[in-house]
């Protein structure tokens, strides 16, 4: 071990943030030493070694594997099923069907109940059967093997088709999931005193989940005791569910989850492959590992859905909105799953407006149930939102970032009794990612450009904010030091890829005076870690980070008490100085951490900090900007993205490589929607056509702006918690698609209200122009 390794506490010549008087909560940070600085992540190695095991990695001894048997039609009646020959051949231990009397069980979405395998296999991907063999091949033969007899029924793939009269139900009761309407203000008025009056359709395709690690779990039985090793961002979560469905206490389910290779919003529910597995590997009396085919992800585990919006917005020549109008109808797919979830927030809640109108209408069809997808419901309603900005914009002859900030909210208009914002930096982001953009400058040059040329560029810009950012309890965090000063974080938060573990980390570092990599953390493990809730919503960092300050801060407070003793003076009159402890004004008077006496007999000191619920009159909001520049070929088409400035204010910056990351990545996302990404349903038979990462097209690096700025708008919010941070991995990909749009209508004229802006569809729409 290195020197630098083997004394962990150390002087950097900075003071560090001191223990508050009993009852007090601590002070914000204002100086950071470690937070905010940009470090690698602490697992970065284990990470690109393929040292890291994720669940889709674990091997255990006599383990068998798994594959299901689901529906090949979007609506159809499983009559029969026969798997006789299944069972027969050598290799296949365990086998499940809907008549298996241990798969009797509910499986519910939302306040729908049905059965596990239920026969009525209402979307292409419905799993009705299940085996477990000694190799995947053997479990792959043996769903072949199976005899399978379907009555077809009539079906509907789209959420507009779905409304009609005539069109097939997905359920008895009919198609329609819910209804939900918003109202404040007089909009007919506000239309009557607008002076520019707009209206326009918008759509957004279908976005299909797909990260890099498959969905699935690994699941070992010990007598009564269940263990899970999933690919999950929420271990409790699925503890949870599994318990519920089982019938088995809390305690009996225990769920490792140490490393997830994406999620994205698709793996915050817990899904049927959970207990599927389960089931097999007690039928079997051996562990089994079930992991989907890529191709039955794109079918089964959710997806952004398609949206078809009506937006109508009146605005006074000065630039004052008026009146907004908007209906949006949405798809959960064949069961409840959230088809309009927040699509409207972006409309109420993002700019000023006295007037204004939503509804939004949720359907059933006969495809996969949606899942949350990166801010679900808030790119769609952009889509709409920033386009019309734009277009008023232009109508009323006003600069669209002006437009932007002559609208700008001090406090939340849509939820109830308007709480103001505990920090808002929407203006502050519009005029930093402008200025850093060159907004003025790129608008002139790309007025003054050729008309007629075949390549022509143009800059658009969007704005939005995110639904929540401020976190939320229960959360609870241990940190233990021991007698050589090296320090254990315990958290049962989930690191998805984002970077949790090095924030927590840095936070640790920041308020004990450690190596932010000696910290040695412990998560994502119901059997030996603390609850949390999943990650996602943007929650993480928020409520986990003032947790995390919380628990050093007791064990801080006990180091305190322990040198008072070693010092003879009173707690009061000591300053924590990270590798030592000396009293106020005497630096000479000090005792190293390691040499305290009571730490020497004691062994370790134990902190437990809870996330302390956010404020009650107040909203805990991130807000953004982007701006782009693009380049278009007006015979072919093609869109090539050539810059891209992203502000976004998500209150203090943790870790600065972390926060880069994740804006880049959220535009990278952002773009799939805007230009690649689109579920293709067969009209004729109801069937995914493009169910593999060939004719899916996901965004690569070839197609996010080589020239990308993350410029982070720093606000530390220390209204909203201990740690001054709010949520940023959902905001960042909110703004993207609409930025594009804008920026492609500003190059050839045509206004694209149906996503992804792909060269055929462009082609087209510029042709019918000219």
């Amino acid at each position: 071990m290195s020197a630098r390794k083997s004394t962990l506490y150390y002087e950097a010549g900075n003071p560090y943030p001191q223990v508050p008087e009993p009852g007090k909560e601590p002070a914000p940070w204002s100086d950071t030493n470690a937070v905010g600085t940009r470090k690698p992540r602490v697992d970065g190695y284990e990470r690109i070694s393929g040292a890291a095991v994720y669940p889709s990695d674990v091997t255990l001894p006599d383990m068998l594997y798994a594959a299901s048997l689901a529906s090949p039609h979007p609506n159809a009646l499983l009559k029969s099923l026969d798997v006789s020959e299944a069972e027969k051949m050598d290799g296949v231990h365990a086998v499940i069907t809907p008549d298996s009397p241990q798969a009797d069980l509910k499986w519910s979405y939302e306040d729908m109940e049905v059965s596990l395998l239920d026969r009525n296999a209402r979307y292409e991907g419905w799993i009705v059967a299940a085996v477990a063999a000694n190799t995947p091949y053997k479990a792959h033969d043996a769903i072949r093997a199976m005899k399978p007899q379907w009555e077809l029924m009539p079906f509907v793939s789209d959420e507009r088709e779905a409304l009609n009269a005539r069109a097939s139900r997905v359920h008895p009761h009919g198609n329609i999931v819910q209804e939900e309407e918003y109202a404040r203000g007089d909009v007919a008025a506000g239309f009557s005193e607008a002076d520019t009056v707009l209206e326009y359709d918008y759509r957004t395709q279908a976005e299909l989940h797909t990260p890099i690690e498959l969905h699935g779990c690994v699941a070992r039985w010990d007598g009564d005791d269940l263990t899970i090793w999933e690919s999950t961002q929420g271990v409790y979560a699925v503890q949870s569910r599994i318990a519920e469905v089982l019938g088995m206490p809390l305690s009996r389910v225990r769920v490792i989850g140490h490393y997830v290779g994406g999620g994205f919003g698709s793996k915050l529910r817990t899904s049927k492959y959970s207990i599927i597995a389960a089931l097999l590997a007690r039928q079997a009396k051996r562990p089994v590992k079930f992991f989907h085919t890529r191709e039955h992800t794109f079918l089964d585990m959710g997806n952004r859905p398609a949206l078809s919006m009506h937006l109508k917005a009146g605005v006074k020549k000065g630039g004052a909105l008026t009146a907004l109008e908007f209906s949006g109808v949405g798809a959960s797919g064949a069961y409840p799953a959230g088809g309009t979830s927040l699509v409207d927030w972006q409309i109420k809640d993002l700019y000023t407006c006295p007037n204004v109108t939503t509804k939004l209408t949720d359907v059933y069809i006969n495809a996969g149930p949606a899942r949350p997808f990166r801010a679900p419901g808030y790119p769609q309603g952009n889509w709409a939102m920033e386009q019309m900005m734009d277009a008023l914009a232009r109508e009323i002859g006003m600069d669209p970032v002006d437009l932007r900030l002559k609208n700008i909210p001090l406090y939340s208009q849509a939820r109830e009794g308007n709480p103001e914002y505990t920090t808002t930096g929407l203006a502050e982001c519009i005029r930093k990612g402008a200025e850093v953009f060159g907004w003025q400058e790129s608008r002139k040059r790309t007025a003054a450009q050729d008309k007629n040329a075949t390549v022509r560029r143009g800059v658009g810009m969007a704005a939005c904010n995110w639904f929540v950012g401020g976190g939320w309890p229960p959360s609870t965090v241990v940190v233990r030091l021991f007698a050589d000063g090296s320090v254990n974080l315990n958290m049962g938060a989930s690191d998805i890829g984002t970077g949790t573990k090095t924030i927590m980390a840095l936070v640790v570092a920041e308020e004990m005076g450690v190596d932010h990599d000696s910290v040695q953390i412990e998560n994502a493990d119901t059997g030996t870690t603390q609850y949390t809730p999943p990650s996602g919503g943007s929650k993480t960092v928020p409520s986990e980070s003032p947790a995390v300050r919380m628990a050093c801060l007791k064990v801080k407070e006990q180091l305190m008490e322990m040198a008072a003793e070693d010092l003879e003076e009173s707690p009061e009159n000591l300053v924590f100085a990270g590798r030592a402890i000396h009293t106020k004004g005497d630096s000479s008077n000090s005792v190293d951490i390691t040499a305290l006496s009571r730490l020497a007999t004691q062994k370790v000191v134990i902190g437990v900090g809870h996330k302390k619920p956010n404020p009650e009159d107040k909203v805990v909001v991130p807000f953004g900007a982007q701006f782009c520049e693009v380049e278009v070929n007006t015979l072919t088409g093609e869109v090539d993205l050539l810059r891209f400035v992203a502000a976004h204010e998500s209150g203090r910056v943790m870790d600065r490589l972390t926060y880069d990351c994740q804006v880049i990545g959220g535009i990278a996302m952002g773009i799939g929607l805007a230009a690649t990404e689109m579920r293709v349903l067969d009209s004729r038979t109801g069937k995914l056509c493009n169910r593999n990462w060939h004719d899916y097209k996901l965004p690569t690096a070839l197609d996010v702006a080589p020239d990308t700025v993350s410029e982070p708008i720093e606000m530390p919010d220390d209204q909203a918690n201990s740690t001054g941070a709010k949520g940023l991995g959902e905001p960042v990909t909110v703004p993207t698609a609409s930025a594009i749009a804008n920026a492609v209508y500003d190059a050839v004229g045509v206004r694209m209200f149906e996503t992804p802006i792909n060269p055929s569809t462009l082609a087209a729409r510029i042709a019918d122009k000219t």
